[in-house]
């Protein structure tokens, strides 16, 4: 047996069988894939990693870090990624320089860019100075490594090296990229449950844009494609509006406690989503006295909640004292508004049916756009002035007021 030295700096691995060698991960052993294997996915290491070649034999695993948080969760909004969030995760995960650490990314499409950007803290690939604007420093930190699997199809899924290894994640981040795709390919599936399972042990779990959407109990899945606000509201049943669970009930994907009822809507700001985040709202309430959407499930309309996030912005939650409270966070360099926008209706739609545009007055949303702790619990800032509230109607897919608060 030959033992080969921790491999420091850009470690990657293709399709894990690219080279031939054995990953360890946290010190137990993954067995190579043989020519013959069908493999549907890409595996990338940044960091410090262990190989083995020859006959393997376990090498010693890293103290496992404990969570610090309960049901810790980061939602982004797309745009540049807020480096302060992923070094809050690291934080909460319990990754120090005396337990190290291991980030995973999964993601359906795209490259292991997450991982330098996770692991270093400047241009140079410096790991002993704190982060600059831009970078994560996860190695200043403690973080071991920083890792990406590029997971395409629902073999992929359930292939057992890629549960051991999100699996044995202190932090999961998913990646922006198309929402279908993770509906389709991971829905159901191992990778699913070994989700899950990482929430239900306080491992914190997070992602940006598609990634972000994902987290929702209810999902905008864009199964046909996106969808504009002026499509939705003009049609709260087109072919574009798509949900997961389909009818709002059934098994869901990654839904957290935090997030009951939720929609979460990345790119808010950019992309004038207003409109289709009240619309996805109404079309979960149920129908009731001529009112509410058919196919709806909440019979309660202030029980429909719908989180809309600007690029360049974070939301953190997690569970204290039996309440989730939430804090927004963004760079320090951003020029953009970088909110996040809390929406719950305060009546059902008068107005919701195919083919006809939408109609729903008095949604309330408070707009948070500072470090003010929002209570995730009761939908309520406590009235601070860190945050801005104000009401917006749709009458006839006409929105007012026509300019929102961005």
């Amino acid at each position: 047996m030959e033992f080969i030295s921790k491999l420091t700096q850009h470690c990657r691995v293709v399709a894990y069988y690219a080279v031939a060698c054995i990953s360890v991960v946290l010190g137990v052993l993954m067995p190579p894939a043989f020519a013959g294997d069908k493999t549907t996915y890409s595996y990338f290491v940044t960091g410090t990693r262990y190989f083995m070649t020859g006959n393997p034999v376990p090498v010693q695993a890293l103290p496992t870090p404990q969570p610090r948080a309960v049901q810790p969760v980061v939602i982004m909004g797309g745009g540049p990624d807020v480096d302060g969030a992923f070094r809050w995760m690291i934080r909460q995960a319990g990754i120090t320089k005396a337990t190290g650490g291991r980030m995973v990314v999964i993601r359906a499409t795209g490259t292991d860019a997450y991982d330098p950007y996770f692991y270093y803290s400047n241009k140079k690939n410096a790991t002993d100075i704190p982060a600059v604007d831009g970078y994560v420093g996860g190695a200043y930190l403690g973080l071991t490594a920083a890792e990406t699997l590029v997971i395409t199809d629902t073999a992929a899924a359930n292939d057992p090296f890629v549960n051991a290894v999100v699996g044995s994640a202190n932090a999961l981040w998913i990646a922006g990229g198309d929402q279908a795709n993770y509906i389709k390919f991971w829905k159901g599936t191992k990778l699913n449950a070994t989700i899950a399972a990482l929430m239900q042990q306080n491992v914190p779990v997070g992602g940006t844009s598609a990634g972000a959407n994902v987290l929702g109990q209810f999902v905008f899945s864009a199964i046909e494609g996106t969808v504009t606000s002026t499509q939705a509201l003009s049609d709260p049943y087109n072919k574009y509006m798509t949900f997961d669970p389909k009818g709002f009930s059934g098994p869901e994907f990654l839904n957290t406690t935090a997030l009951d009822n939720t929609f979460v809507d990345p790119h808010f700001d950019t992309r004038d989503r207003m409109g289709r985040l009240v619309t996805f709202l109404s079309r979960s309430i149920a129908p009731w006295s001529g009112s509410g959407c058919e196919g709806g499930v909440l019979t309660n309309p202030s029980a429909a909640r719908g989180i809309g996030l600007d690029v360049e912005t974070a939301l953190q939650i997690q569970n204290i004292s039996g309440r989730f409270v939430a804090q927004r966070v963004t760079n320090i360099s951003t020029t953009s508004p970088s909110a996040v926008h809390f929406l719950r209706p305060l009546t059902s739609p008068a107005v919701c049916a195919p083919g006809k545009p939408l109609t729903i007055y008095g949604v309330h949303v408070q707009r948070l756009d500072d470090e003010t702790v929002f209570d995730m619990t009761n939908w309520w800032n406590g009235g601070s002035a860190g945050i801005e509230a104000y009401v917006v109607d749709e009458n006839a897919g006409i929105q007012s007021p026509a300019t929102i608060h961005y």
